[in-house]
């Protein structure tokens, strides 16, 4: 029987802001989070997305910070993209709601004018991407003499993003005598290796198998040749448009969303798509993903930029339409759908060239990802040879990365090549060696 959140050691104002916002019954990472952050202990906790772990830690931080203080942050949550840097904010503003703690949004990708005078009038709580927090400290903007809290969220993802450098040079500025958060979907070594150097005696809490998607979540695996052919597949699924009231389509090139965002507009219309990835500017990012969340948009085309930064209800679909290189996205892009005890479908589109990162995927996972046969109503699309041959590439890549000795099909061919190359070299060398033995021969005998 789940906790309700009148069980727990929280303030009415608190609890009135968790019951306005619709939530009666905790989560289990955030059951079995709560009352080791409230009594101060160090925390490593595991949980995949969608199951409310920025509740686990910001409902007891929130607790402890009571009312606003002074000028310096007293708490810090450090986050890997903008995207959710700006949705633990939304959460923090709204569990603060009958407070008067002061939070600050830090992150990059805009002028830091406003966020140096929003520095400047005073701040309980910072929610910021590292570097831009690195940033306004070394402009002098940011004191921490006073911080008591350090979260990490999503740790897997900073590592992945090249981020501990930044972080320990943050644990280098930051008091010594703090209590740490860190929270993560997967334990990768780097992750181990910063929570050794951040965390002091922490309680670990699993709210679930490491890595292991969300139950709630229904996974689907389609293997198809070629990109046409995944193509045709996508059309064949939303042809059923009633049952895909909500959909993430997720690439692993800003090229290939950008297609897929064209193919969808000529089928469905400007009105019912977005794309957004790295190129997108950031208000249009930000535009996208809000529209998405009022319902006025039903599709939206992403890179995995933005796969951690997309807190929507009721998606009803995953899409993978490439299957993702760093195979702990995979958790991360699922966990979109199937959130807050709903239930949701994810589709992985899988070609010869993919089926290496499915393996590592469902070893990462613990699950086999169950296939399905591609629908008879799509039609299969002869693959080109450019396409063949890359694909071929890929998979010899990806032997000699299991296997270092092995030379793959087109060194073989390389191979022949140079021989046949060499062959000719020597026949013609030999050839012009017997005709200036000739020359010399008949040169000799006229004399």
């Amino acid at each position: 029987m789940a906790k309700s959140f009148e069980e727990f050691n929280l303030n009415r104002q608190i609890l009135n802001a968790v019951a306005d916002a619709g939530y009666s019954v905790a989560t289990p990472i955030q059951e079995k989070a709560i009352g080791p952050v409230l009594s101060g202990q160090d925390i490593c906790g595991i949980a995949e997305t969608g199951t409310g772990k920025t509740a686990a830690y910001v409902l007891p931080m929130l607790m402890k910070l009571k009312y606003a203080q002074g000028d310096s942050p007293r708490a810090l949550i450090l986050s890997p993209t903008r995207e959710l840097a700006m949705q633990i904010a939304e959460q923090v503003q709204l569990f603060a709601t009958y407070t008067d703690l002061r939070t600050v949004l830090l992150y990059g990708g805009i002028g830091p004018k406003t966020q140096k005078e929003q520095l400047k009038a005073g701040a309980d709580l910072i929610i910021a991407t590292p570097g831009r927090f690195l940033d306004l400290y070394l402009t002098g903007d940011i004191g921490v003499k006073n911080l008591q809290f350090l979260v990490l969220d999503e740790a897997d993802k900073m590592m992945d993003m090249g981020f501990i450098g930044s972080i320990h040079r943050i644990l280098e500025i930051v008091p010594r005598k703090r209590q740490n958060l860190l929270f993560s979907a997967t334990m990768s070594d780097l992750v181990k290796k910063i929570a050794g150097d951040f965390l002091k005696n922490p309680t670990v809490i699993q709210a679930s198998e490491q890595a292991t998607p969300a139950q709630t979540v229904t996974q689907v695996l389609y293997e198809v040749p070629n990109f046409k052919t995944k193509i045709n597949l996508l059309q064949h699924l939303l042809h059923n448009d009633d049952a895909v009231n909500r959909l993430i389509i997720f690439c692993k090139t800003k090229a290939v969303a950008d297609n897929i965002y064209s193919f969808l507009v000529r089928r469905f219309g400007e009105a019912e798509v977005r794309v957004i990835h790295a190129n997108k500017g950031q208000n249009t990012r930000i535009n996208s993903i809000n529209s998405f969340k009022e319902g006025s948009i039903r599709i939206l085309v992403a890179t995995d930029v933005a796969s951690r930064g997309i807190d929507v209800s009721n998606v009803s679909h995953v899409i993978n339409f490439d299957v993702p290189i760093v195979i702990e996205d995979y958790v991360h892009r699922i966990g979109r759908t199937g959130r807050a005890f709903t239930t949701g479908d994810a589709i992985t589109f899988c070609t010869d060239a993919e089926k290496y990162y499915i393996q590592k995927i469902e070893k990462l996972i613990r699950q086999i990802i169950p296939v399905q046969p591609i629908p008879a109503g799509v039609f299969i699309e002869e693959t080109p040879y450019s396409e063949k041959q890359a694909i071929a590439k890929e998979i010899d890549h990806q032997k000699r990365k299991e296997d270092p000795t092995f030379k793959g099909a087109f060194h073989e061919k390389k191979n022949a090549q140079q021989i046949a190359a060499r062959e000719r070299d020597k026949a013609r060398i030999t050839a012009q060696k017997q005709k200036t033995f000739k020359k010399k021969k008949r040169f000799d005998n006229k004399k």
